[in-house]
């Protein structure tokens, strides 16, 4: 597995981003960016903060979970704790919610916009022990960049 270039990611996350209109269409090319940057992942998305829960927002990979609820799984857990959470194996995290069965880790992100919760990034790999502490610190680089352009966006 070759090492990320997190710098060239947030670098092409802000061009993609830079005069967009449309948080979903910030989303949708991060997503899509992430897909293509990172490898031995199986999906790359984001849940929205919702109704009080979280929902299925654009994403890359199979089909997903639709709702989670605040304190479910990974990124439930997330939400509630209001942190990331790096899991080296899904299998051993309580109430893991299992969308696709060949996900054996999971990082999931916070987002905020506005001062308040807008969702979270959930990226899983097939691989038990796929992401580490450098992978956690590129994201959340990444996640300050989306929480940037979204906050201009929906405030």
């Amino acid at each position: 597995m070759g090492k990320t270039d997190y710098e060239l990611m947030c670098r092409q996350a802000e061009s993609l981003s830079d005069g967009v209109c449309w948080d979903m269409t910030v989303l949708a090319n991060v997503s899509a960016l992430i897909w293509e940057s990172l490898e031995d992942i199986n999906w790359a998305g984001f849940y929205l903060w919702r109704n009080g829960r979280l929902e299925l927002g654009p994403f890359q990979g199979r089909p997903a979970c639709t709702v989670i609820e605040k304190g479910r799984g990974v990124c439930g857990t997330a939400v509630a704790e209001d942190r990331t959470q790096l899991v080296i194996d899904v299998h051993e995290f309580p109430g893991h919610i299992a969308c696709d069965s060949a996900s054996n880790s999971e990082i999931v992100v916070p987002l905020h916009a506005g001062g308040r919760l807008y969702g979270v990034l959930d990226i899983d790999s097939p691989h038990t022990g796929r992401f580490t502490d450098e992978d956690r610190a590129g994201l959340e680089e990444l996640a300050r960049i989306i929480e940037g352009y979204i906050g201009e966006i929906v405030s």
